[in-house]
């Protein structure tokens, strides 16, 4: 069972949710950050990344900047543009991306399930990305970005999901980038008790973003276990903010690879290389985009091929047999030499959100020698590879739509 509970979100005061909503803290470099702020002081980036609010000689994660987010934090609530509920509720939260919805239960969950793998990741965590958050949600006293997180549907959850949403949201705006933001407060017991039930027949649930923002969240919550040691475990700190999808309403995009040279071969060369293992045809100058698991595109000298791998590549190991893992261990590997594709300089990734016009202009643009579009991974490889208690290859998944920041926050106390 996971222990998925109510509580009592801190939320923009009405009218004040489009301009506080902003996009998470990781997509953005440093001066991109400040080029929203600039443009949207409201913007909650201003507090999940208060180096906006310095001058660029002042260190990012400079324990002024976290003391910094907290005040801003506090002097918002204060002043009313945050309010809190008045008891515990859970939240729903519909995104809408051309056309496609996804709607999820916004709740807190537990850190022991995370302990316990009731909670199941799919990618390891560094530990210098997680100090940040972990500065950031501890000074702070709050947790500001939600975990995306995933379960299989079941009738109980999406009896109660769509009941909810007869209702008016309180919330319901749209985005810069088109996209459809609804909200509703869940407040009466009859159905925070179904929710909650419903959740306690679920044995796992799964991370689908958010994998250090979640690993900052329950070390937070081990050092305040451990400032008081008498805690009996209802403590908000025990639970961390999340974001819950069910499996069929979510999409995976693909997540398109770039390389910066050839490893020393010409292009005949390395296409001779490639066809020992993969199938290749030529399809001309229109972006190939994958149709099926085990096919990619290949972007070479200006023109498009599509790559077919051959039976003797696929496995049905969870891990080894994503398209991902096919690429890499018998082409990028192998034959472009790229061994560790999280350090090597000579690859670069870019998120399928941009199209393989992207992928072209990288290679026109930007010096890359050959790309690869890839087929999405499902999100039932994903659980596939949790289940098993393995871990995907580096950038595996691309989520969209993103969630946004500001719309919930946790207090830990």
């Amino acid at each position: 069972m996971t222990d998925i509970r109510p509580f009592r979100a801190y939320r923009p005061k009405k009218g004040m949710e489009q301009l506080i909503a902003a996009l998470p803290y990781d997509v953005y470099n440093r001066e991109e950050a400040c080029e929203v702020v600039a443009k949207n002081p409201e913007s909650f980036l201003a507090i999940d990344r208060a180096e906006t609010q310095f001058s660029k000689d002042v260190d990012t994660y400079a324990p002024e900047v976290y003391r910094k987010a907290k005040e801003m934090l506090r002097e918002r609530i204060a002043d009313g543009r945050f309010v809190q509920e008045d008891k515990p509720c859970y939240y729903l939260y519909e995104q809408i991306m051309d056309g496609r919805s996804q709607t999820g239960i916004v709740a807190c969950a537990s850190i022991d399930d995370y302990l316990e793998n009731r909670i199941k990741k799919h990618e390891n965590t560094r530990a210098d990305k997680e100090l940040d958050r972990i500065n950031h949600v501890d000074i702070t006293n709050m947790q500001t970005g939600p975990i995306f997180l995933a379960y299989r549907s079941t009738d109980a959850l999406r009896s109660v999901v769509s009941a909810a949403k007869v209702e008016k949201p309180i919330y319901d705006f749209v985005s810069e980038d088109g996209i459809t933001h609804r909200v509703w407060v869940i407040s009466e017991e009859e159905k925070i008790s179904s929710i909650r039930t419903a959740f306690e027949q679920i044995d796992s649930v799964y991370i689908a973003d958010g994998h250090h923002r979640c690993a900052s969240a329950v070390k937070v919550g081990l050092k305040r276990r451990s400032e008081h040691p008498d805690y009996d475990g209802t403590e908000e700190f025990n639970f961390f903010l999340s974001v819950l999808f069910p499996d069929e309403e979510l999409k995976i995009m693909d997540y398109n690879r770039v390389v910066y040279d050839l490893n020393g071969r010409t292009s005949k060369e390395f296409l001779e290389e490639v066809s020992k293992s993969f199938e290749i045809i030529c399809v001309g100058e229109k972006a190939y985009h994958p149709e099926a698991k085990g096919s990619f595109g290949m972007y070479l000298d200006r023109k498009w091929y599509r790559l077919t791998a051959r039976e003797t590549l696929k496995s049905k190991d969870p891990v080894k047999g994503l398209d991902v893992s096919i690429l890499q261990d018998n082409l990028l590997k192998p034959i472009l030499g790229i061994q560790d594709p999280k350090t090597d300089k000579r690859i670069d990734f870019v998120g399928g959100i941009r199209g393989l016009k992207e992928l072209e202009r990288r290679c026109a643009e930007k010096d890359g020698m050959v790309a690869f579009s890839m087929y999405p991974t499902s999100i039932h490889e994903l659980f596939e590879v949790a289940d098993a208690n393995l871990l995907m290859p580096p950038k595996s998944t691309w989520f969209e739509p993103k969630l946004r920041s500001g719309l919930f926050l946790h207090g830990l106390s």
